[in-house]
Order: structure tokens, then C-alpha cells, then sequence
């Protein structure tokens, strides 16, 4: 459980980072050098996301699933202790 709560605290530290540098933007649209952190950020969050998604199953209510269906496998994302 410690890789996924782990994992977890990565994806959403990026998703953090990316949300604010997407409202930086907002205001900032010429910023190239924002645009390129937010640019990296997105596309390791792609990877983090695929990642556990392989691992522990969909992390998102609208992914794309294997047979069977996977959102109903637990521990439900909301159901894990993050204090691990």
C-alpha cells in the first residue's frame, strides 16, 4: 500500500503544480519558459497516471478500461489511507 499511497502524493503534487502554472498562464500567455514547465509537468502526469493505472487500477471515473470492467476494483481512490 506504501508505492500506491506514494504514488499517489506524486500525482497529486503535479496535478497542484500544473493547475497553478495553467492560472499563471491565464495571465501570462507569453511566459515561454512557464509554458515549457507546464508543458513537462502535463506529460509526466500522463506518465504517472498511466503508471498507476497499470499498477492499481483506474484513477479517473472516465479511463479507458481492460475487461473487466476496473472501476469498481478497491481500494477505491478516496478509500486510501494517505497517512501510510
Amino acid at each position: 500500500m506504501h508505492d500506491q499511497v506514494g504514488l499517489l502524493k506524486q500525482i497529486q503534487a503535479i496535478q497542484f503544480a500544473a493547475l497553478e502554472l495553467h492560472l499563471y498562464l491565464n495571465t501570462h500567455p507569453r511566459d515561454r519558459r512557464a509554458l515549457e514547465e507546464y508543458n513537462e509537468l502535463v506529460c509526466r502526469l500522463e506518465q504517472l497516471e498511466a503508471e498507476y493505472t497499470e499498477r492499481y487500477g483506474m484513477l479517473y471515473m472516465l479511463q479507458e478500461s481492460e475487461y473487466p470492467w476496473e472501476w469498481n476494483r478497491e481500494p477505491w481512490p478516496w478509500d486510501i489511507n494517505y497517512s501510510a
